[in-house]
């Protein structure tokens, strides 16, 4: 078994690092975790709209899967996390990102519905799993 290798997003993981001490993503063989990506840029501020929210996560989830070498055409599982409920645009939203990110295969996802996150003003928070061949 080969030993897991971790990796930083540059910018907003830098950032976290050395706040939080933890890796944005780790890769064991050709298996890439990454951590929870919100919302955020590169100084952690939070989009106010709901919507560029969630789509500045799924490019989050792009630039962290990209720091281990995958990309979301890799990618098999996702979870998300949501704070005030799945109103319409939660699902409207995650789908229509789906579709541009991974217009070849639909991955398995679990939503979860939480009270918070890791920042005060997130409401949404993705994780993957991805599978490099």
């Amino acid at each position: 078994m080969q030993p897991p290798s971790f990796f930083v997003t540059p910018g907003y993981g830098d950032r976290l690092r050395d706040l939080l001490h933890y890796s944005q993503a780790v890769r064991i063989g050709n298996r890439v975790e990454i951590s929870g990506q919100g919302g955020w840029n590169n100084d952690l501020v939070i989009a106010a709209d709901l919507e560029n929210e969630i789509a500045q996560a799924f490019q989050n989830v792009e630039r962290t899967l990209s720091t281990a070498g995958a990309s979301w055409a890799n990618v098999v599982h996702v979870n998300s996390y949501h704070v005030g409920g799945f109103p319409p645009v939660v699902n409207e939203t995650m789908a229509t990102l789906f579709r541009r990110y991974m217009p070849d295969h639909a991955p398995i996802w679990t939503q979860v519905g939480v009270d918070a996150l890791g920042l005060p003003e997130m409401r949404i928070e993705i994780r993957v799993t991805a599978i490099v061949t």
